[in-house]
């Protein structure tokens, strides 16, 4: 492939991520706390005297938690388009899903804790 044509291949592909983002976002409480968190977190990197490699934990660790709740939010439609009907799989899939957005969500709640607390 030549330059121009991936350089289009990557123009197409972030088009479709932005797609993504702004779909979720449009429908998804989550993914709209979960942005502000994002911010917050920039936000405060700057404001709260930290070190780079703290700065660099505490915003990507937020960056993790919406990147897991996009991948979960994904995961949920897929499974409400292929199975409408309640079933203990899909429960289990979706149960999962949640708990890894938790997780994240822990794992940022304790950097910052870690961080304010030294």
């Amino acid at each position: 492939m030549n330059l121009r044509a991936e350089a289009l291949a990557f123009w197409r592909k972030a088009l479709w991520s932005w797609d993504g983002l702004s779909a979720a976002f449009r429908s998804e409480k989550a993914i709209r706390q979960e942005l502000a968190v994002l911010v917050a977190s920039v936000v405060l990197t700057f404001i709260v005297p930290v070190s780079p490699a703290e700065r660099i934990l505490l915003i990507a660790l937020p960056m993790l938690l919406l990147a897991t709740e996009l991948l979960n939010t994904a995961l949920e439609e897929v499974i409400d388009f292929v199975c409408p009907e309640q079933h203990p799989m899909a429960k289990k899939a979706k149960d999962c899903g949640s708990a890894a957005v938790a997780l994240v969500a822990c794992a940022l709640g304790i950097a910052w804790l870690i961080v304010l607390i030294s």
